[in-house]
């Protein structure tokens, strides 16, 4: 799931999954990270989910992925869509 909060001149994009699956640490990885795991990995939150936040710039499109414990890479489905194997978002 993503979240967006729109700001004066960038957007705040929240990716969010469930606590346990897939199971293990999961990144989110994406041409705004130049394609790098661990760089903007998802936390626990006091929901029982699991999120980070990163800041994009606004009127642009972004291309990513999540990247799970062994080698398990996967998009996501709210994103809307999709840049060949990646998903793609707006903001």
């Amino acid at each position: 799931m993503l979240e967006r909060t729109l700001r004066k001149d960038r957007t705040e994009v929240t990716f969010i999954l469930p606590a346990d699956r897939p199971p293990g640490p999961v990144s989110v990885v994406g041409d705004f990270n130049d394609w790098q795991p661990g760089v903007h990995t998802l936390e626990p939150r006091k929901d029982g989910k699991r999120a980070v936040t990163v800041e994009l710039p606004s009127k642009g499109t972004h291309s990513f992925r999540y990247l799970a414990a062994g080698d398990y890479w996967f998009n996501d489905e709210s994103a809307g869509d999709q840049d060949g194997p990646n998903s793609r978002l707006r903001t």
